[in-house]
């Protein structure tokens, strides 16, 4: 097989698998998923006599590097619009979220959101992209057992922020989490 068959190739089978990796690391802003995603094939084009025979790990390698660019350019924007005082609490745009607005199960993205963006990574890497550890891998650009001991460190990390979570629940003391109704001193 040619370098372009095994490119279109790898595009066919995996160009949805690369979408929703991005979707969930970008909260599905979808105009910029579809950029980041044209970039992770673009440079999968470029580098087409380099693509591995499972080319999947590879291929949330590149985009964890495309994702990481992208988001140093909406920080470059942000302080851009901010300078120059266009931002949308100036015309009036806030969007405040209703008290039940939060979804099921929110408390353990919460729990996630917590830890450090290195531990994030290899754990969504693991439970939402269904990678074993080889693959982690290939992904982080690390040897298996490097990933393997980074995984079990996130998840001891995970488990821990979850525990610490409901230690504050079960004292009745001021939680982040939303699905527990809070005393306003009305009564």
């Amino acid at each position: 097989m040619s370098n372009d068959e095994t490119f279109a190739a790898a595009y066919r089978e995996h160009y949805w698998a690369v979408s929703r990796y991005v979707a969930r690391r970008l909260d599905g802003r979808s105009s910029d998923v579809e950029e980041v995603v044209a970039e992770v094939f673009t440079v999968a084009w470029r580098r087409r006599s380099d693509l591995p025979p499972s080319p999947l790990p590879w291929l949330y390698g590149v985009a964890r590097l495309c994702l990481a660019n992208a988001v140093r350019g909406y920080g470059r924007r942000r302080r851009l619009v901010a300078r120059l005082g266009n931002d949308e609490s100036a015309h009036g745009r806030q969007v405040v979220d209703s008290p039940d607005s939060e979804s099921p199960g929110a408390w353990v993205h919460e729990a996630l959101a917590r830890l450090s963006p290195a531990d994030q990574e290899v754990l969504r890497l693991a439970a939402w992209e269904e990678l074993g550890v080889d693959e982690v891998a290939v992904v982080l650009g690390c040897g298996t057992r490097a990933a393997a001991m980074r995984l079990h460190r996130a998840r001891r990390r995970l488990r821990a922020e979850i525990d610490r979570m409901q230690i504050t629940v079960a004292l009745g003391a001021e939680t982040p989490r939303r699905d527990t109704p809070k005393e306003h001193g009305h009564g």
